[in-house]
C-alpha cells in the first residue's frame, strides 16, 4: 500500500512488550532496538495519527514471575510498574532527539520526571499531536500492562489497539515450540477466551470485547508493519 494512503485508524494505542526493547540480549535496553522502534513511532506520528503507547517492563522485572519465585506479589508488581517508567523515559529521550514531541504520564505520581495521568490532560496532549507514553500500568497490583493498554485505549477513545510482538500474529499454539501451530488471520474475542489463545490476558480481552475495541497482533521486528496496519493493510491477526 502506498505511503500516501490515508490512515484507516486515526486514534491508536500501541502496546509494546518490555522484552522488545532488550533485543537479542533479552534483558535491559538495547540502544539499536530503541532507535529502530522510535523511527517507527516517528513515522506514525508524522501521519497525523493520535498515538498513545504503553510499554511493558519485562526487560527489567516481571512482577508475576518474581512473585512465583517467592516475592510478595504486591511488592513485585510495584517493581514492574517502575520498570515501565524506566522504559518510557528511554523511549521519550530518543523520540525527542528525533524531533517528536512527547509526554510521559504515570499512573503513580513521580512529578520530578513525568506528569501524573489525568485523562483530559492526556487527551489534550494527543490533540496537540504529542505522542503520549503511558507508564506505571494501571497504578494497581495484579493488573498487567495489557490491561493498562486497553484501559488507556478506551479512555483515549482509540479506534484500535495494536499489540506488537515477536511473532506474526495469533497462532493456535506457540509456533516456537509446536511446528503444527496454525496462523489465524482473524479470530473473535469469544474464540480467544474459550480457546485461551495467547493474545492478551483475559481481563484485557474482556474489556476489548465489552467496548467493541479491535486488537491487531503483529510482528514488530518487520519494519513498517505498524504503519502499514494503521493505513489499513491486512497484517498480522485481527481480533474483533
Amino acid at each position: 500500500m502506498a505511503d500516501s494512503a490515508e490512515p484507516r485508524y486515526n486514534r491508536v494505542l500501541l502496546k509494546l512488550s518490555g522484552e522488545a526493547l532488550a533485543g537479542a540480549r533479552g534483558f535491559g535496553i538495547e540502544p539499536e532496538v530503541v532507535d529502530r522502534l522510535t523511527d517507527e513511532i516517528k513515522a506514525i506520528a508524522a501521519m497525523g495519527v493520535r498515538l498513545g503507547v504503553v510499554i511493558g517492563g519485562g526487560n527489567i522485572v516481571r512482577g508475576a514471575m518474581a512473585s512465583r519465585k517467592g516475592m510478595d506479589r504486591v511488592q513485585a508488581d510495584y517493581m514492574g510498574m517502575l520498570a515501565t517508567v524506566i522504559n518510557a523515559l528511554a523511549v521519550q529521550d530518543l523520540l525527542e532527539r528525533k524531533g517528536v514531541e512527547t509526554r510521559v504520564m504515570t499512573a503513580i505520581r513521580m512529578n520530578e520526571m513525568a506528569e501524573p495521568y489525568i485523562r483530559r490532560r492526556a487527551m489534550r496532549h494527543m490533540e496537540l499531536g504529542r505522542v503520549v507514553l503511558f507508564a506505571g500500568g494501571t497504578g494497581n497490583p495484579y493488573f498487567s500492562t495489557d490491561t493498562a493498554a486497553v484501559l488507556r485505549a478506551i479512555e483515549m477513545e482509540s479506534e484500535v489497539v495494536i499489540k506488537a510482538t515477536k511473532v506474526e500474529g495469533v497462532f493456535t499454539a506457540d509456533p516456537a515450540t509446536d511446528p503444527t501451530a496454525e496462523f489465524l488471520p482473524n479470530v473473535s474475542f469469544h474464540e480467544v477466551m474459550t480457546r485461551e489463545l495467547a493474545v492478551m490476558d483475559a481481563a484485557a480481552v474482556s474489556l476489548c470485547k465489552e467496548n467493541g475495541l479491535p486488537i491487531i497482533v503483529l510482528n514488530l521486528e518487520d519494519r513498517g508493519t505498524v504503519e502499514a496496519a494503521i493505513r489499513g493493510k491486512r497484517i498480522g491477526t485481527l481480533v474483533s
